[in-house]
């Protein structure tokens, strides 16, 4: 029997410690990151963890999450869909240049902050963020401006202060490159310019098809009486008894 006071050998202590509750959740976390507790709501931060994908190993219960400045390249589908009590979504300074419709499924009811900050969106479909009504920080992206940018905007409602940040990295019209896409949406719909431009192409198209036709039928016509003069030719270059027969049977053949 082991005397009381006895020191207990350290591979024992770690091999109990490891038993604990807190001890095995921590181990299953992903290196760099680890829960805590901010003005009592539960946080799991991840920041500069150098993450390549969003952890999957985040417990369902919290609160706050914070995923910035990592490495993640794109949002897939449900990728948040086990965390039904988020509040808060930081995103920034990534490296996302996709997010696929659904990513914030399940989101929708309680998330009130996201923020996709400094990452590399150039076009994100407004589906992406059906229903959600969270307010969204998309500043800091090289945005494509074009009716997409535009229908996506309206949809969400921007983080307060945010706006400014929203530039057009590219688009159709050269003058826009630079401008904050507000003050450019202010002076241009675009989805109305992108209509107008559609209808433009179709009747382009329209007129087109138009015109292969007008040029068959004029083709048509034209060989018809090209073969027609031929054929007077020929029947003119006949000895007159023979031209008759031969006028004789076109005629019986007419009839």
């Amino acid at each position: 029997m082991r005397a009381a006071g006895a020191v207990v050998p350290l591979g024992l202590t770690l091999s109990l410690c490891c038993l604990h509750p807190r001890c095995t959740e921590s181990a299953a976390f992903p290196k760099g990151c680890y829960p805590s507790e901010e003005e009592g709501l539960k946080t799991f931060r991840c920041s500069n963890a150098r993450l390549t994908e969003v952890p999957r190993d985040i417990p369902n219960d919290t609160n706050k999450l914070y995923l910035d400045s990592n490495r993640i390249p794109f949002l897939p589908r449900d990728a948040f869909r086990e965390l039904p009590l988020l509040l808060e979504l930081d995103l920034s300074h990534n490296a996302i240049a996709s997010v696929e419709s659904g990513a914030f499924r399940g989101l929708a009811e309680h998330l009130r902050s996201l923020d996709l900050s400094s990452n590399k969106l150039v076009s994100v479909s407004k589906d992406a963020f059906s229903n959600l009504q969270a307010k969204v920080n998309l500043s800091d992206n090289p945005w494509l401006c074009d009716c997409r940018l535009q229908e996506l905007i309206r949809t969400v409602e921007l983080a307060a202060g945010s706006s400014a940040g929203i530039v057009c990295g590219s688009s159709a019209q050269e003058e826009h490159v630079g401008k904050a896409f507000l003050q450019v949406i202010a002076d241009t719909d675009l989805c109305n310019v992108y209509k107008k431009t559609t209808d433009v192409a179709m009747l382009v198209t329209m007129f087109g098809w138009f015109a292969m036709v007008i040029s068959y039928l004029v083709y048509y016509v034209r060989q018809n009486q090209e073969d027609a003069r031929r054929h007077l030719e020929y029947l003119k270059s006949l000895p007159s008894k023979q031209r008759r027969s031969e006028e004789s049977s076109t005629i019986s053949t007419v009839v």
